[in-house]
């Protein structure tokens, strides 16, 4: 929640000073770049240490990069020039990128060593039927606190969930890493790589995630469409950036009451072509209920997807490889998150915000069509 939070106040607050949608795109590309950059050796060093001290240090990093970030919001600032601000900004997103090279796959790869394999499909749909509640907890009520305290005591609440998510982790158990063999940082990585490269099933949930989400980052331009468009202020921000969420998290529960029950394949690319359709309505609608619509219904079919593709790569991943292909995974589809909110800003500064939101929900459906008839064996996908 606190992660999720700090995103939407981040993207408010640096539209606010630049007033200029490129901005945003920077925003993704500063951690992007971080993330990918650090995320192989990341693989290579969660596989061969204790995963509960590696969350912890990850998490004080963070709560020193929020710290940062109220000092750089605080009133003093004021009369610092807007871009200069900016890039200080970009300058600590940089470092969170870094960390979250870390964390991201430490918490994927530690699923696996909490459950038993027989619960794995369950486990991994509660697991993202909570990162979504706290995901929508914090793009919502990161948007009224705005509004309710500005963008410097906001980053207090922040602060407060981070303290708390430090405290919750430490009750965790450690757990023992059992290292076989004695391989350097590259025939680690590598292994990694390999595996991923010769399974169909991984290499396609990934590859399909990444150019799906890469072109279809319309929730990069929130903040554009509510301030300029729909014209609804910081709370009508904060719902929109809920909206995708609430929808993911609804056929997430559902999902976890009554998994898929085969063709989980097709049901994916039906899933992310929905996908598409809903991000061309977004960007059409000139009403705040049809547009928080789009995006729910947009959320609802991203959760299906979601749940299938984390489940595919649970149960195809062995043990000791896991944190080297989570992190794959997360070069793949999490980053792709911050280069489609990069292509979305340069798109929107040279076509215009609704041209460029509309582009990627075409290219999204054309990514959707291709890859049904490239990757058979990922349409056949059952589990």
């Amino acid at each position: 929640m606190g992660v999720r939070m700090c995103a939407t106040v981040i993207g408010w607050w640096v539209y606010v000073l630049t007033e200029n949608p490129l901005a945003l795109g920077l925003v993704g590309l500063s951690e992007v770049v971080a993330a990918l950059s650090f995320a192989l050796y990341a693989g290579h060093y969660i596989d061969r240490n204790e995963n509960r001290g590696l969350l912890l240090r990850c998490v004080l990093f963070f709560l020193c990069c929020v710290l940062a970030f109220f000092g750089l919001s605080d009133p003093i600032m004021q009369g610092t020039k807007p871009w200069t601000i900016a890039a200080l900004i970009l300058a600590v997103i940089f470092i969170t990128g870094i960390i979250r090279s870390f964390a991201g796959p430490t918490f994927s790869a530690m699923i696996s060593k909490i459950v038993p394999r027989a619960s794995l499909p369950t486990a991994t749909s509660m697991s993202s039927a909570t990162w979504l509640i706290a995901s929508i907890m914090g793009h919502a009520f990161g948007g009224f606190c705005i509004a309710w305290f500005g963008i410097h005591f906001t980053f207090l609440v922040v602060l407060g969930l981070v303290l708390m998510s430090y405290f919750f982790l430490r009750q965790l158990h450690v757990k023992l890493v059992n290292v076989k063999g004695n391989q350097n940082a590259w025939q680690s990585v590598r292994e990694g790589i390999d595996f991923v490269l010769n399974s169909k099933a991984v290499l396609g949930t990934m590859t399909l995630d990444l150019f799906a989400v890469l072109f279809g980052g319309a929730v990069a331009m929130v903040p554009v469409f509510a301030k300029d468009i729909l014209r609804v202020g910081p709370e009508g921000f904060g719902w929109l950036n809920a909206a995708a969420d609430i929808g993911a998290i609804l056929s997430v529960l559902y999902l976890t009451v009554r998994p898929l029950r085969g063709n989980q394949g097709k049901k994916m690319f039906m899933a992310v072509g929905i996908f598409g359709l809903c991000i061309l309505v977004f960007a059409i609608s000139k009403f705040f209920w049809l547009s928080f619509l789009a995006l729910m219904i947009s959320g609802m079919a991203d959760g299906i997807s979601v749940v299938i593709r984390s489940t595919i790569l649970q149960l195809k991943t062995p043990d000791e490889l896991r944190g080297r292909v989570m992190s794959v995974n997360s070069m793949f589809v999490n980053s792709s998150n911050e280069l489609g909110q990069f292509e979305s800003g340069v798109a929107a500064k040279l076509m215009g915000t609704v041209t460029s939101v509309v582009f990627g929900g075409c290219m999204t459906l054309l990514v959707v069509g291709v890859t049904w008839f490239k990757l058979p064996e990922l349409r056949k996908m059952k589990y």
